[in-house]
Order: structure tokens, then sequence, then C-alpha cells
């Protein structure tokens, strides 16, 4: 009888013991599990946080008469507000050539984009973010903004008021200087180069005194008299938001034109009293517009 009792004992104790043992098991691993999705989410909250904290690179496109050098008061500032930026060579030959050149670089760039164009720069950019989906936002800087069709010439001809030339019927505008070059294709190109004694007055308003006019005036990099009139292609506009600084003192494309652009492309507009050379006379006014976009599009 003892004995048989014995036995019970024991198998209720190791039934106890399996018992308390399984609901260890069970504990041990619905711990682990919950351990397991809290890491998850951890990672996952922490990889959305730095999504959000990643900043876009700016690229910044110059324009005629000018070189990458004009937006060094801007690329200072948002250098010094955590931005990576880019400021590549436009090569000003075609705005075909241009536009491929610009988006085979944008193709190199890793994450978002903000894309900023000065002058003719901005046809450039109209073309080279076409069915780039990586670029955000796009912001013209005084800058062309053409529909499909309409080149340079075309809208300073809707346009007048330009300094650029006081003869509308001139083939060449009478500030410019016409440097025929060879091609290397049995064909000549011709470079259109800012008069010196002109620089002044078209590029910067009076803005800055004759030695730094004289000294942009020597530095220039020309455009071919082929890129005035070559037509422009899908614009990009039609379908990325865009941000536009109308320079209301611009002696080279007619603040009118500008607002007229900035309308059409349903732009974020400021208006600004500054010359064609914005970003050397108000770098301040145009970062923060580049900012405002990121932030708009971050």
């Amino acid at each position: 009888m003892f004995k048989h009792r014995s036995t019970q004992r024991r198998r209720v104790s190791l039934a106890v013991a399996g018992a308390a043992g399984v609901a260890l098991a069970a504990g041990v691993a619905v711990s682990a599990s919950a351990t397991s999705a809290s890491v998850a989410v951890s990672a996952a909250a922490a990889h959305s946080d730095q999504a959000r904290t990643v900043k876009p690179t700016i690229v910044l496109v110059h324009g005629a008469w000018s070189d990458s050098s004009s937006w060094s008061g801007v690329v200072k500032r948002l250098q010094a507000a955590g931005y990576q930026v880019d400021a590549p060579a436009n090569p000003l030959r075609s705005l075909k050539s241009d536009s491929a050149y610009l988006a085979d670089y944008l193709k190199t760039i890793r994450g978002p984009i903000i894309l900023v164009g000065h002058s003719y720069g901005g046809e450039v950019i109209t073309n080279a973010a076409t069915g780039n989906p990586n670029v955000k936002a796009l912001v013209y800087i005084a800058a062309l903004t053409p529909a499909q069709g309409e080149s340079a010439a075309t809208i300073s001809a809707e346009f007048p008021g330009s300094h650029l030339s006081d003869n509308p019927k001139a083939p060449i505008p009478t500030a410019l200087n016409a440097v025929p070059f060879a091609q290397g294709i049995g064909s000549t190109g011709i470079d259109l180069y800012l008069k010196a004694d002109k620089y002044r007055d078209v590029f910067l308003s009076g803005r800055f005194n004759n030695a730094t006019a004289a000294q942009l005036a020597a530095t220039q990099r020309p455009l071919t008299a082929q890129a005035l009139v070559e037509p422009s292609g899908t614009p990009a506009w039609k379908t990325i938001p865009s941000w536009y600084l109308v320079a209301s003192d611009d002696r080279t494309i007619p603040p009118a034109a500008e607002k007229f652009m900035a309308r059409r492309a349903h732009a974020h507009t400021v208006e600004v009293n500054a010359p064609h050379a914005v970003a050397l006379t108000n770098p301040g006014a145009v970062t923060s517009l580049i900012e405002k976009a990121a932030a708009a599009r971050g």
C-alpha cells in the first residue's frame, strides 16, 4: 500500500515537473518571440527615422556667361546647413547635349535630388530631369523655364526689354560678341560672349563696381548660338513641383517673362530686388528658397 502511494506521488511529481517544464519552455519561447518582435519594431523605427533625416543632394546648374563659381555663396550656406551640394560644369554647347550630360550626371547620385538652375541652366534642368524619379523638386533662379518647343530666342521675342540687345532685328544680340570656332566635323559653330563693357549693366544691373564686373566678364564662359535657338523638349515642371525666384531688376531675362514662366509652371514664387546674377548679389535669398523646396519635398 505504502509502495503504491509512493509510486503515485512520484508520478504526480513527474507530471508537475513536466508541466512546469512545458510552461517554462513556453515562457522562454514567448519571451524570445516578444524580444525579436521588439527588436524588429525598433529597427524599423530607426530606419524610418533615418530615412526622414536624410537630406537630399542639391545640384546647382549655372547658365551662360558665368560658371560654377557663381554659386559659391549658396554652396557655402547649404553645406553649413548639412546638405551635400554638387555644382557641375554646364557645357553650354547645345540644349540637347547639355541636357543629356546633366541627365547622365544625375544618374550617378543616390537618393533624392533638389535640382536648381540659373538663367539658361533652367532650360537644361527642365529637360534633364524629365523621367528621373529621384528629382523631387525643381528650383528656378531667374531662369528660363520653357514649354515644349520653346527656345531662349522665342521667349525673349515674346517679352521685350532685355538689355542683351538694343536692336530686336539684329541677327546677334548687340551686347554679345560672336566668336566662330571649328566644330571638327566640317562645320563652324559660334560662341557668344557678353561684351565686357556691357557685362556690368546686363548681368549685374550695376550692382558691383567696375573692377569686379571686369573680373567676372574676363572669366565668363560662352554659350553657343545654337543653344539659344534650339527648341526645348518635354518639360519636367509638368510633373515635378517647382519653385521660382523672380529677380525684379533683371536686365538679361525681363522680370515679366520670369513671372509668366513661374505662373505657367505653377511654381512657388518669391520676388527679390536683384539683378540677373542674383546668386552673386543675394546668395541668402537663393539659399532660402532652395531650403524651402528641400523641406517641402523631403
